[in-house]
């Protein structure tokens, strides 16, 4: 089995290949009096071509480091070399690669570290190693590649456990040629342990040593685990009568010969019906567990099923485990009426608002007409007039429309049939009384404003002064906060000439539009345009005080 290793306390960089992001600043650790190479992790060497130049200082010199391969401290191949490190080399290094477009610069910080005492390496430069017991494992000496000798041949490695020679009598351990590693087989507990290899690195006609130390680590095998039921664990399934059910037990342990059975009422499943065929199965998992289970169909569920517990057994070490599990026929499913009811509350809220929104002004005009009467006294407002109406009065460029309208048809049908009491300007105001304060007056003393429009351009004027126009819509709209009740005579398609206070009326609620004939026959208010206009009017309470008879 392959190894990982991992360096215990830092991240250790002795590989010669990087990317540029592996690492801001990178470490590297080498022991005192042993050579090391290290690369820029800026490119990999590979694509350290001729379009590049690759130049390592020491930090804070401006001067590059030699390539003099007869110096301690040289650059060859690209590599920087310490031939041997010394404690004083422990510090930053730079490397700068430049290309014909860019160029990039990484920082290197190298420690130089002794042995501790005693021990043939530095705790804080191990490898870290993980075998499990029982299996074959391997212990690899890393980072190796750049030390082979003139010949480029790579020199012997010799080991260590604990910095004494002579573990490889085992014969449990072997060595792997030209892979630089061991192989252990059958691993123990007692193989953990710190394992050095160390070569011989002749360089110049020079010797010297490398070494490299792993930390091994040995993870026991899992433990003869205690079988238990996976599934059942006494519990209760609803099923549909009728319905196809797949009956499983699965028991987890760690051993292989663990057979569980299914029983109901005293015997084999298979004497209790012939159709429940039982099918043994074992399955493997990791870490040495093994899935001991059966199962066998019920393809339809019978009103007999209901009735028993079905039973699976195991027997461990001359013991009998037992775990039901039982069928049931479903609660009644009440979520199918929610979901129904709430769609039906949905749709019948839909409809109420489509019927409200066709039939509302019928609704409300019935509602003040069947219900007010039954409802306490409210308390005055203080107004005196239901509605005061506005009309252009007859000019000579006018038709005479909106004077028998206003005077005529208006009156007929709100005062006399309705009940309600009208101040209408031209009719109700003396001769000689100030224009301007009698309208403001009364447009306070009125509970609706109805303004009565015509199309003929010539016509736009609504009152015969422009100031009372303007004090009667300021007043309505802003001051008391009326509401306005827009009658179209005809329809009228631009409102560009109209007052601002008109459009504004006209945007936010809209016009009532006539279609009727201006003769001075008697008009119904169920009609319904008259309808709409008695809908925006205040209410009416029938034996009203205003004096005016209500027609049936």
């Amino acid at each position: 089995m392959t190894s990982t290793f991992l360096l215990i306390g830092h991240l250790i960089l002795l590989i010669p290949l990087f990317s540029a992001e592996e690492c801001i600043v990178c470490d590297y650790f080498v022991l005192v009096g042993e050579p090391t190479a290290i690369s820029c992790p800026v490119i990999t060497l590979p694509a350290l071509h001729s379009d590049y130049n690759m130049t390592w200082y020491k930090n804070g010199s401006n001067t590059p480091i030699t390539t003099e391969k007869h110096a301690r401290i040289h650059v060859r191949k690209g590599l920087l070399w310490f031939i041997p490190a010394t404690l004083e080399d422990s510090g930053l290094y730079e490397c700068e690669v430049r290309g014909l477009n860019r160029s990039n610069q990484k920082t290197i910080n190298l420690k130089v570290f002794k042995n501790d005492n005693g021990l043939c390496f530095n705790g804080k430069m191990k490898y870290e190693q993980v075998v499990n017991s029982a299996n074959i494992g391997n212990i690899i000496c890393p980072d190796l590649e750049n030390f082979k000798d003139e010949d480029n041949v790579k020199p012997e490695v010799h080991w260590y456990k604990e910095c004494k020679p002579g573990f490889l009598e085992d014969k449990r351990f072997v060595l792997a040629e030209g892979e630089n590693a061991v192989l252990i087989h059958n691993v123990s507990v007692q193989d953990k342990g710190n394992y050095t290899c160390r070569m011989v690195y002749t360089y110049m006609g020079k010797q010297y040593n490398v070494s490299r130390t792993m930390s091994l680590v040995v993870k026991e095998s899992p433990l003869q685990m205690r079988p238990e039921f996976i599934y059942p664990k006494n519990n209760t399934i609803e099923v549909e009568l009728g319905s196809h059910v797949v009956m499983e037990c699965n028991v987890s342990s760690g051993i292989n010969s663990l057979i569980p059975y299914w029983e109901v009422n005293d015997g084999y499943v298979d004497d209790f019906d012939s159709t429940y065929r039982e099918q043994f199965y074992e399955k493997g998992m990791p870490h040495g567990i093994t899935v001991a289970g059966t199962k066998f169909n019920i393809s339809k569920v019978k009103v007999k099923d209901y009735a028993y517990k079905f039973f699976c057994h195991f027997i461990y070490e001359s013991q009998q485990f037992t775990s039901y599990i039982k069928l049931e026929p479903p609660a009644q499913n009440i979520q199918g009426y929610l979901i129904g009811g709430g769609v039906s509350l949905v749709f019948l809220v839909f409809v109420t608002l489509i019927i409200y929104k066709i039939f509302k002004i019928d609704i409300v005009l019935w509602y003040r007409n069947s219900c007010h009467p039954f409802l306490g006294e409210k308390a005055s407002d203080g107004k005196i007039y239901d509605a005061y109406v506005l009309y252009p009065k007859n000019r000579e460029s006018c038709l005479y429309s909106s004077d028998i309208f206003a005077l005529k048809i208006l009156p007929e049908v709100l005062e006399r049939q309705c009940g309600y009491n009208l101040f209408i300007f031209g009719r109700n105001d003396l001769p000689g009384e100030a224009v301007i304060s009698i309208a403001d007056e009364k447009i306070r003393q009125s509970r609706r404003v109805i303004v009565i429009l015509v199309p003929e351009p010539s016509c736009y004027s609504i009152l015969e002064d422009a100031s009372e126009k303007h004090l009667a819509m300021y007043n309505a709209l802003i001051q008391d906060g009326i509401k306005v009740i827009l009658i179209e005579l005809e329809k009228i398609h631009d409102y560009t000439n109209m007052p601002e206070s008109i459009k504004y009326i006209k945007q936010k609620y809209g016009a009532i539009r006539w279609k009727g004939d201006f003769s001075e026959r008697s008009h119904s208010a169920s009609t319904r345009f008259w309808k709409k206009v008695r809908y925006h009017m205040p209410s009416r309470k029938r034996g009203s005080s205003s004096g005016f008879h209500l027609l049936p």
